[in-house]
C-alpha cells in the first residue's frame, strides 16, 4: 500500500515486545497496534503509519502490520525488529533495545507510553474485548473481514472535519504513489 511507514509499523511492534519483556502474544500486539494508529488519528487528525484497517474476528486491525507480525511481509524493517514468533508470541530480534526504535518521535512515543500504561496489563482476551466495546468502527465480520475507512474512525472520534481528514490520507497516498512510480 502507497504510503504505509513500513519501518516505523516495524518499530512500533518492536516497543510493544520490547516492553513485554522480549516477547508478546500476537493478538495482544494487533490490538496494540490498531490503538495506535487510532489514537494517533485522535491526537494528530492523522495514523502514524498508514496503514489498511480493517474488521476481523477477533476485533480491528491495522492489517499490512499484522501481516508484517505474521512473518508475511519479508522485507528488512520487519527482520531488523522482529524475530519472529514462537507459537502465539511475537519475538523482538536480538540485542534491540529501545534506543534502536529511531523512527519514533517523541510525540510516537507519548502514544505507544500511553497505551502501554493503559493496556500493558491487559492480556490478549481482555484488550480483545475491550475493542469490540469501544472501537465503534468495528463491526463483526462473522468469519470474514472488511475494511475501515479511516474517515469512519474519524467520525467515532468525532471530528468534525472527518471528510477532510480522511481525504488528506488520500492524498498522501496518492502523492506516495506517484512517488513511487518515478
Amino acid at each position: 500500500m502507497y504510503g504505509f511507514k513500513e519501518r516505523k509499523a516495524a518499530q512500533v511492534a518492536a516497543y510493544f515486545a520490547l516492553k513485554s519483556g522480549g516477547a508478546i502474544n500476537i493478538l495482544k500486539l494487533a490490538k496494540l497496534v490498531y490503538l495506535v494508529e487510532r489514537e494517533s488519528m485522535r491526537r494528530f487528525d492523522e495514523p502514524m503509519f498508514y496503514d489498511k484497517l480493517v474488521s476481523m474476528d477477533h476485533g480491528p486491525v491495522a492489517s499490512m502490520t499484522l501481516n508484517g507480525i505474521n512473518g508475511l511481509r519479508d522485507t528488512p524493517e520487519w527482520i531488523e525488529f522482529l524475530a519472529g514468533r514462537r507459537n502465539y508470541d511475537v519475538l523482538v530480534s536480538e540485542n534491540k533495545i529501545l534506543d534502536d526504535l529511531d523512527e519514533l518521535s517523541r510525540a510516537d512515543l507519548n502514544i505507544l507510553e500511553f497505551l502501554w500504561e493503559k493496556f500493558g496489563s491487559f492480556d490478549q482476551y481482555e484488550l480483545r474485548d475491550w475493542t469490540h466495546d469501544n472501537c465503534q468502527e468495528w463491526v463483526d465480520p462473522k468469519g470474514s473481514s472488511f475494511g475501515i475507512a479511516h474517515g469512519h474512525v474519524f467520525g467515532f472520534l468525532e471530528k468534525a472535519n472527518a471528510a477532510a481528514l480522511a481525504e488528506e490520507i488520500e492524498h498522501y497516498r496518492n502523492r506516495a504513489f506517484v512517488m513511487d512510480a518515478c
